[in-house]
């Protein structure tokens, strides 16, 4: 099971600007690769990797695509993301078994939603998703499929808060449990690669039992 140290960002203030956060995450060190191809049948495989840290109020976020199909049709939160170019974090913020997900298509539209497991997965207020502050290099307008070589990056910051009553007010010196996505459904050449390896016949990313291990480091 991969593990990951999430470092505490010295940042300018508790709520920093998305461009000096993503400076800040460019300056860590090495990314972490979403590089698994779980399922052979799907053989597209785009360069995916991910920066994380976490702040006084927020945990950042940092999804750096390379990919050679890329398209953005969702304009409203909890649309269907994961058809277009998506990237996807999930999450166990606590013990109780409850997980969040967070899919973003590559404009940084959201679908958000909390359970146990897929068939229990119920999607959040789009009230409570305005607080995940995103920015992204192609910029928030929808587009249709895009073919050749495609870069494109995505910066987030999702409040703690978000989290409640699951418990988390501040992750330091906490351990949690946790995946990394990338997919796209309706791509013309779709995919889906994780970042902890899932061990299930067909496509799912809805699974805990895989989760990976996210050890946020002390305050310094």
């Amino acid at each position: 099971m991969k593990e990951i140290n999430v470092p505490y960002l010295g940042l300018s203030s508790h709520q920093p600007g998305l461009d000096e956060v993503s400076r800040v995450l460019d300056a860590i060190g090495l990314a972490h690769e979403i590089g698994t191809v779980n399922w052979p049948g799907y053989a597209n495989k785009p360069e995916v990797t991910f920066k994380i840290g976490y702040g006084e109020q927020e945990i950042f976020l940092k999804f750096i695509v390379r990919e050679h199909f890329v398209k953005a049709q969702m304009t409203r939160s909890n649309q269907q993301v994961y058809e277009d170019s998506c990237v996807e974090f999930f999450v166990a913020p606590s013990n109780d078994g409850i997980y969040f997900n967070f899919e973003f298509n590559a404009i940084g539209t959201i679908l958000m939603g909390r359970g146990k497991s897929r068939h229990d997965d119920r999607l959040c207020d789009p009230a409570v998703i305005s607080h995940i502050r995103r920015s992204g290099t192609l910029g928030t307008e929808p587009f249709d499929e895009r073919r050749g070589d495609q870069l494109w990056e995505l910066t987030v910051a999702i409040p703690y808060d978000i989290f409640l009553p699951e418990g988390m007010t501040s992750p330091a010196g906490v351990t949690i449990r946790a995946n990394f996505y990338k997919c796209g459904d309706k791509l013309s050449h779709p995919h889906y690669l994780s970042w902890n390896p899932i061990e299930t016949e067909s496509p799912d990313f809805h699974r805990p039992e895989y989760f990976g291990t996210l050890r946020f480091d002390p305050k310094i």
